[in-house]
């Protein structure tokens, strides 16, 4: 399928306007998330219609915790996306070769709102890598969900353009956004920079969706009380502290199987940071 956002240049080449990187890309080539391939100068959505993971799961694990609690939702994803996060704990999905087919069962918009509606679900989360990098078959998805009834939620890395971020509102009603630390992580870590989540948050948060953050706390990475202070004012000065905030622990991982799992002192160090800076819900995940 013909991808959004994108700007056709000279000598065939494309620019992806899905995301931040705004990804210059060469005929036969794909973008960072190598689901986005220019061929002869069209930009080829390669993931559309294709579902690598579905499933149905308590809201509470995507973490939702504020927003219809104690129900089900109805989860999909596809291959790819645009950070590379070695601690990945969906990197058999996210993290894909740009030479390979994208893999996945062919399942229609329609069939996935059906598929909620069969199983009770209330609402379909977007989830498990990357919803931007499957933006056409998200907004699609979106669509007749809400026609349905069903409510749409976002799980996401928080990284999607201006211009995504956009068409992807006024169908959104409820958002979990993973905030990964402050700018050098994102940079030496993931491939992209905490300003441009940090403006993606406080657009969010202005227009009135719900909104809850989630921290994974990485030993060696941003789990110091400094860093997560500095984690914390960050989040204060875009959304002041009327937001809620997940603190989850780190376990091994894709690229960072050596590390250690983060200790419970350092989560309920982060905790007491939080809550002594007057956040109004602070809650820790995988402990």
């Amino acid at each position: 399928m013909e991808a959004i956002l994108y700007d056709k240049l000279e000598d065939f080449k494309v620019r992806c306007n899905v995301c931040h990187h705004h990804c210059l890309i060469e005929p036969d080539k794909r973008g960072i998330c190598g689901v986005r391939e220019n061929l002869n100068g069209t930009l080829i959505a390669l993931n559309y219609g294709k579902a690598i993971a579905v499933s149905i799961d308590p809201i509470e694990k995507k973490p939702i915790y504020e927003f219809m609690p104690r129900t089900m939702t109805y989860s999909f994803a596809t291959e790819g996306c645009n950070l590379h996060c070695p601690w990945c704990q969906n990197h058999h999905i996210s993290q894909i070769k740009h030479d390979k087919d994208i893999s996945g069962h062919e399942i229609s918009p329609l069939q996935h709102a059906s598929m909620a509606l069969k199983y009770n679900c209330p609402s379909i989360s977007y989830t498990y890598s990357e919803p931007t990098i499957f933006l056409e078959y998200a907004l699609e998805t979106m669509k007749i969900a809400k026609q349905k009834g069903l409510k749409n939620i976002w799980v996401s890395n928080g990284y999607m353009s201006e211009e995504a971020l956009d068409l992807i509102i006024p169908l959104v009603d409820a958002f979990n956004i993973d905030y990964k630390g402050s700018t050098s992580i994102y940079q030496h870590y993931c491939g992209g920079t905490a300003s441009d989540v940090i403006e993606n948050l406080s657009h969010i948060k202005s227009m009135g969706i719900h909104l809850e953050i989630t921290t994974l706390l990485i030993p060696g990475v941003n789990d110091s009380p400094d860093e997560v202070d500095k984690l914390a004012e960050e989040l204060i000065g875009a959304l002041g502290k009327n937001f809620i905030w997940h603190i989850t622990r780190f376990h091994p991982a894709y690229k960072m199987k050596d590390k250690p799992i983060t200790s419970k002192g350092t989560m309920y160090s982060a905790l007491k940071i939080a809550r002594d800076k007057g956040i109004r819900s602070v809650y820790l995940g995988n402990i």
